[in-house]
């Protein structure tokens, strides 16, 4: 025991002074402020500044249009409206924006007794924001020209067409009642997902890096004089390991106060997000546990490989599982309930990404977390075996590739 606090205490601390350590713990919260900074500047330009005709052959029509626009904040975009228009004008319109006079414009088809039709172009086939909006302003504008062939008095048509915002509720297992919505919810498994496995990743990679340093080094050879193979492998593991919980204390403070700093700006009705104890709790349960899990193949391999080159041919192998966890966002973010997200969480590789996923939309049962860390720990066992095996006979072997069937023999060895 004392020799693996020994191994552990170096890990931690030759890391923890390491250039690499005090870069990456500085910079990661730094990028993530001028991402969201950059986010939060783009979202409020989107679709501003643009100038943009309405054409149509019904004059009242396009001027409904662009009240429909003003109206709802087309954030400083200049409207104009051309009407009546003939087909000729249409050529002309499409000259404007091929130079550049004009960002684009809308031509409305207004014939008599039937319903309008709308193209929209311009330079760019990516601009969904203005789409949206001119295709929300269109359906007002239409929908109020209706209501008023009716009759209707238009202070009472305004009152039809209020928008009414939706508040959303989350009810938890006690029958608390949470404000919140689905994009902060969202967000919030999405960040802990990323967190945990960038962290799994990189913590899992030091590990094995530094197995193969040590290893080209030969300094293997004075440590196994004093401490046995296992005690350098478990002491190597957790002294990482703490690194790593380390790191992600000092990110969630320094997050923590990116958030304080933001929350002014974004309205809370936008973007309502709760994070509980109970969600903080496991995502160090699963930091770990994926951690160990990771860290353990990557230990195994590295004993079996002669260089780090070697080794980051393997890295996209063990990437695998996450990137898989990542393809699922939609499925299990939408229904983390469904049978697919649990089996999912229950599969070792994927588990620790999945549950952080699905723990943003709504906590899991109490069985699937009991279930999943139970699986986690005997996939843990079972990979720490074999790994064991592996490094220590692999980390004295130089000069040759190690082959699939001696690495079984490997195995078999007391």
């Amino acid at each position: 025991m004392r020799n693996l606090l020994l191994v552990a205490r170096r890990e931690y601390l030759e890391q923890i002074r390491g250039r690499a350590f005090k870069v990456t713990t500085i910079l990661v919260p730094l990028l993530f402020g001028i991402v969201f900074t950059i986010m939060i500047m783009a979202s409020r330009g989107a679709a501003s500044g643009k100038h943009i005709i309405i054409a149509s052959n019904d004059a009242g029509l396009a001027g409904e249009i662009r009240a429909q626009l003003v109206e709802h904040n087309t954030n400083n975009s200049s409207i104009e409206v051309l009407a009546p228009v003939g087909a000729s004008d249409r050529a002309g319109l499409v000259d404007r924006v091929r130079i550049g006079g004009i960002d684009g414009f809308l031509w409305v088809d207004a014939p008599a007794g039937a319903a309008p039709t709308a193209v929209y172009e311009s330079q760019s086939s990516g601009d969904f924001i203005t789409d949206e909006l001119l295709s929300t302003a269109l359906n007002r504008a239409v929908v109020r020209r209706r209501l008023t062939s009716t009759g209707i008095h238009p202070g009472d048509i305004d009152a039809l067409l209020k928008d009414i915002n939706i508040d959303t509720l989350q009810i938890t297992k006690k029958g608390d009642q949470l404000k919140s919505n689905a994009m902060g919810s969202f967000w919030k498994g999405y960040v802990m997902a990323f967190l945990l496995s960038m962290t799994t990743m990189v913590y899992g990679m030091n590990v094995a890096r530094s197995i193969i340093q040590e290893k080209t080094s030969r300094i293997f050879e004075v440590m196994l004089a004093t401490a046995k193979p296992s005690d350098l492998l478990a002491g190597k593991l957790i002294g990482v390991g703490a690194v790593g919980l380390t790191q992600i204390g000092i990110w969630f403070v320094a997050g923590g106060a990116i958030a304080g700093a933001f929350a002014a700006r974004i309205p809370s009705a936008k973007l309502t997000v709760h994070f509980s104890w109970t969600e903080g709790t496991f995502f160090a349960v699963y930091f770990l546990l994926g951690y160990l899990l990771y860290a353990s193949l990557f230990a195994g391999l590295a004993a079996s490989c002669e260089t780090e080159q070697e080794l980051q041919m393997y890295t996209p192998l063990a990437a695998l599982p996450i990137w898989l966890s990542f393809a699922m966002i939609v499925v299990v973010v939408n229904n983390p309930g469904s049978a697919l997200s649990i089996a999912a969480s229950l599969f070792p590789a994927t588990a620790p990404i999945i549950m952080m996923l699905r723990m943003g939309s709504a906590i899991p049962p109490a069985w699937q977390f009991e279930a999943s860390i139970g699986i986690m720990l005997l996939s843990i066992w079972g990979v720490l075996w074999v790994s064991s095996r592996l490094y220590r006979v692999g980390i004295l072997m130089y000069g040759k590739r190690a082959t699939i069937p001696e690495l079984l023999r490997w195995l078999r060895y007391s």
